[in-house]
């Protein structure tokens, strides 16, 4: 009787044992699911700028747009006491930051602007080798060959969509190439930036970012402003809002889990990118896009499900 007693006592739940012997995971498992909550909502900024830039010089949208963007972290930091002139933004990996902010933002902008919204938003899976390449590099996170096989397995059906040959890649398609490189080289100093800079402190500059690649392209592009409507600033204050809703998740997502980890669920806006093109823009993704897409989502969710041994 006692020696029963004494196996009860000592008992606990396997559950309880398993989750508390695996924080990585769990923390994987909490980025991931922030991860995908920020493609959701960078698939309806994509939508909401598609189309002001249909009306609008890509400049004047990027400036009013930013400026949106940093008023709104602006508050958000005033509100947790948190000092934008911080002197951790005069880092170096700050200072890189800003510099992949204004590429990756500018190309991808006018990607939007000139190429549909399913194609932009599938070349801009590419970002996820791009990223876990960087993280083995920069971080010495380890990536087991499965983990490798599953995110190659995902670019691969990101070229099944694209196919890349010479009758049907499109020139203009080197937009979203090159804001792909600088989304990644941004996500990547962002997991090097000084902790003590919040997410409301990133996003404010990070949408200073967007204004000096509005001012810069303007510049360089010499349009006249137009008078915004009330339509394009509904679209904008959409954008504003979706954008920052995102900004923020990502941010916790890349600092919450494993870059390797929950990078690949930025597979996810592919999903939601040609969703929205097919319901606001009339695209038609034909069979090779949606095989692809199969390809992509099912590698992302078996990176979830082999967590850290992958």
């Amino acid at each position: 009787m006692e020696s029963r007693l004494k196996i009860l006592q000592n008992w606990r739940p396997p559950m309880t044992l398993h989750v508390a012997s695996n924080p990585e995971h769990r923390a994987n498992l909490t980025g991931s699911l922030w991860m995908m909550t920020a493609m959701v909502a960078f698939a309806f900024e994509d939508a909401f700028v598609k189309a002001v830039s249909a009306a609008h010089p890509v400049g004047q949208v990027l400036l009013v747009f930013g400026f949106g963007g940093a008023v709104l972290f602006a508050a958000v930091a005033r509100i947790e006491k948190k000092r934008l002139l911080n002197p951790d933004v005069l880092s170096r990996a700050m200072g890189i930051r800003v510099v992949f902010e204004v590429v990756g933002r500018l190309f991808y902008v006018l990607a939007l602007a000139l190429t549909p919204l399913s194609s932009t938003t599938a070349i801009l899976q590419a970002a996820p080798i791009i990223v876990v390449l960087g993280a083995a590099i920069l971080f010495g996170e380890k990536v087991g060959w499965r983990r490798w096989t599953a995110i190659i397995i995902g670019l691969i059906g990101v070229l099944i969509i694209l196919r890349p040959t010479a009758d049907s890649f499109s020139a203009l398609s080197l937009l979203a190439v090159i804001g792909t490189i600088g989304f990644a080289g941004r996500d990547l100093a962002s997991r090097a930036a000084p902790v003590s800079l919040s997410t409301s402190i990133l996003g404010f500059y990070g949408f200073v970012a967007i204004i000096l690649a509005g001012i810069s392209f303007s510049i360089w592009d010499g349009k006249a402003f137009t008078w915004l409507s009330m339509e394009s600033l509904l679209y904008l204050l959409g954008a504003v809002l979706m954008g920052a809703f995102a900004y923020a998740a990502l941010m916790k997502a890349m600092r919450i889990g494993d870059v390797s980890a929950v990078t690949p669920f930025r597979y996810t806006r592919l999903l939601f990118g040609i969703a929205l093109g097919m319901i606001l823009f009339g695209e038609e993704p034909d069979m090779m896009m949606i095989i692809g897409c199969v390809v992509v989502v099912l590698s992302g969710l078996f990176i979830l499900w082999r967590g850290k041994t992958v």
